[in-house]
């Protein structure tokens, strides 16, 4: 509805434009002219000055100048204005000699100019029309984007139900399962967390660094159970602050070690993954054996490049990113301002 009244009122305000010029140049005529024959001048000049800055605004305009083929634009508009001011001054001549005057009056090449004189001026206002029109544009874009934006959210508050909904049912079972289990117990809320960090946490553009850590001893406490042997896991965190950061930056590294760095048969699994800070910086460095040389190759794959884009979008080059092996170990490495 807001859409379309914006647009109403553009095009009511273009009309009242024109029949505004109409008026004004109808009363200067009438005067000398009389009723019909200012009527028909007036009529007419309105036609033709419409011509002119519809003619620039709406093809001229955005077929040549926006695309920067200013020499096109310029050889455009000296041919339209002329061939504008050559048909007013011939249509209009004949209108005068055909039904006003007593004796028909040549064509001078004075005449030719008085009309095509004053067509140059309005193409130069024309662009303060076309100023006009494109504010009323982007006012119906700035509504249509504030529209979409009220909707996403409308439809985010719909779709937090079903979370919300599927983490009370976690809670019931978790306090279930503890009375009898108390180990899975734990585990359901580790994946109640998770979930909670995803639909909470994830969309926002900073999160805290402690909940950053919890989401990723969560992650790993559920892929240890996915595994039948035993891990040699040592995450170390040694923090000073509680600062912000990116959501899910940490998590490729952590992500990739289970993907490519774990040999689910072996019962060597050895896993380092350590976070500190120092100098303003974060410090985060994860090492793992390589199972095979694929997996060393995955490792480096899509997840790790994905991230070096990202980082660079958040930091520019204000960033360390390194992955490194060996014929044992993949090792990984970021720094990046606190």
């Amino acid at each position: 509805m807001q859409l379309l009244s914006d647009f109403t009122t553009s095009a009511r305000l273009q009309w009242l434009s024109w029949l505004a010029i109409f008026m004004l140049m109808l009363f200067l005529q009438l005067p000398e002219d009389g009723f019909s024959q200012a009527t028909v001048y007036a009529g007419s000049n309105t036609l033709y000055y419409a011509l002119v800055i519809y003619g620039n605004t709406s093809v001229l305009y955005p077929l040549l100048y926006r695309k920067k083929r200013y020499v096109w634009y310029a050889l455009a508009a000296l041919v339209f204005l002329t061939a504008a001011g050559l048909t007013r001054a011939f249509v209009l001549n004949w209108v005068y000699n055909t039904w006003y005057a007593k004796t028909p009056s040549p064509l001078t090449g004075n005449t030719i100019f008085r009309y095509m004189a004053g067509l140059p001026l309005l193409f130069m206002l024309s662009f303060f029309f076309r100023i006009v029109l494109d504010y009323f544009t982007l006012k119906r874009t700035t509504a249509s984007l504030l529209l979409q934006n009220t909707q996403a959210e409308l439809n985010l508050l719909k779709s937090q139900v079903q979370p919300h909904f599927l983490f009370n049912t976690l809670n019931n079972i978790y306090y279930e399962a503890y009375l009898e289990a108390p180990r899975t117990a734990i585990l359901i809320e580790r994946l109640s967390e998770i979930m909670r960090y995803f639909v909470d946490e994830s969309p926002k553009d900073q999160v805290l660094l402690s909940t950053e850590i919890s989401f990723l001893e969560n992650y790993i406490a559920l892929e240890k159970i996915r595994i039948r042997h035993a891990i040699d896991l040592d995450f170390n965190h040694k923090t000073t602050t509680d600062c912000h950061l990116p959501p899910m930056l940490l998590m490729t590294f952590v992500e990739n070690i289970f993907k490519h760095g774990v040999d689910k048969t072996s019962t060597d699994n050895k896993i380092s993954i350590h976070l500190q800070q120092a100098h303003n910086r974060l410090l985060f460095r994860t090492s793992n054996n390589q199972c095979c040389e694929q997996s060393a190759n995955s490792q480096r794959g899509s997840g790790i490049e994905n991230l070096r884009k990202r980082l660079t979008l958040l930091y520019g080059d204000n960033f360390v990113l390194e992955t490194t092996r060996s014929a044992q170990t993949f090792t990984s490495f970021l720094s990046i301002p606190v």
